[in-house]
């Protein structure tokens, strides 16, 4: 594992929190020179670079949903875990504009749920962007009241996460968006799993204080199938640590277009994000969006748009983790609820959601 003070690693019990609470203390603040950093080109040896499959995904596929051609992706494996894949952003410049507006604008509509429904009306929370896009397009000056979409803190896609219970379910499910879906597919036939259906999402949302608790994604029926997740924004210090609470993690940098694959033995390790770091210059020239020439999907935002989604991502990160929730041939065990407690499931709909400071 990564070198950490020996006051932290010293006692086993709990490491992973102890190493959590030292990269989310603000005063003094810590130590990141031994997190893993995958934009460099250095390598080492915890660092193996990985090939992709070249004829997974045809070129032209792939930039129909704005990715570099599979050959030119900078992926690498890390000493230890075992099916677990870090893709350096293999965007095309100026794709991401698209996947930020889609988590910003699309996604969060209805029918699709958010933490807002626990405590407003469907009618309130109807159409998120069109209630925020003013004042977020407003200059900076006098403070006003945070709008629907700096408040918004998760998204759930396709099959929705039941909090309560901690389960999928078949009546709590709407349509998975088809070019998210696409886009899973693509990632994870180039990573070796070309039968990857994507049929549950959650998307968070960061501010600078935000960090997410230590947690292991186990409620999908398929353990066998890889979890996908994709980052936009502001960058992250993302722990990936053991099958056991007192496995000390090792930290590394998420940055803006980055993906990871978790799949295998690492699978179903405790991992967490306990810090919000800014992105680093040349990380936040890759968010322009060039709307000239290709076929990509970048040329579908609007430059009213993509203001708006560029002065959000310039404060706040997004995450999307995609998942395959049934193997093949599965389904959902037959567990109705009384009415009542599906009622109040409906009501406390729930992906994981950020801690704040």
């Amino acid at each position: 594992m990564a070198k950490k003070p020996a006051s932290i690693v010293e006692c086993r019990e709990d490491a992973f929190r102890k190493i959590f609470k030292f990269y989310k203390r603000r005063t003094p603040p810590p130590d990141f020179s031994d997190v893993v950093d995958f934009s460099k080109s250095t390598t080492s040896d915890k660092v193996v670079p990985v090939k992709m499959d070249p004829d997974a995904v045809s070129d032209c596929d792939a930039a129909r949903v704005g990715l570099l051609p599979t050959r030119d992706w900078r992926a690498f494996n890390l000493q230890g875990y075992p099916g677990f894949i870090f893709i350096s952003n293999p965007f095309l410049r100026g794709s991401q504009a698209f996947w930020v507006r889609q988590c910003l604008k699309t996604y969060p509509q209805k029918p699709n749920v958010c933490n807002l429904d626990m405590h407003m009306s469907p009618t309130d929370t109807q159409d998120i962007w069109a209630k925020s896009v003013r004042n977020l397009s407003r200059p900076v000056g006098k403070r006003e009241p945070k709008t629907l979409l700096e408040r918004l803190r998760w998204v759930t896609l396709g099959y929705h996460y039941n909090w309560n219970s901690k389960t999928y379910s078949a009546n709590h499910y709407t349509p998975f968006p088809t070019e998210l879906r696409l886009l899973s597919h693509q990632i994870a036939a180039a990573c070796g799993f070309p039968g990857f259906s994507a049929e549950a999402g959650i998307l968070n949302y960061y501010r600078s204080d935000s960090s997410l608790g230590i947690h292991v994604d186990e409620s999908e029926l398929d353990h066998s199938r890889p979890l996908l997740s994709f980052s936009f924004g502001q960058s992250a210090i993302f722990l990936l640590g053991g099958t056991q609470r007192q496995d000390p993690p090792t930290a590394m940098y998420m940055h803006s277009g980055d993906l990871m694959v978790m799949s295998g033995q690492s699978r179903l390790l405790y991992h967490a994000v306990p810090r919000i770091v800014p992105a680093p210059q040349e990380v936040a020239c890759s968010w322009v969006s060039d709307q000239q020439g290709g076929a990509g999907v970048e040329q579908q935002v609007s430059s009213e748009d993509w203001a708006v989604c560029s002065k959000y991502i310039h404060s706040s990160r997004i995450n999307v983790t995609v998942r395959q929730v049934l193997g093949p041939g599965q389904s959902f065990p037959e567990t109705p609820l009384p009415d009542g407690q599906q009622t109040e499931g409906k009501r406390r709909r729930c992906g994981y959601s950020p801690e704040h400071t």
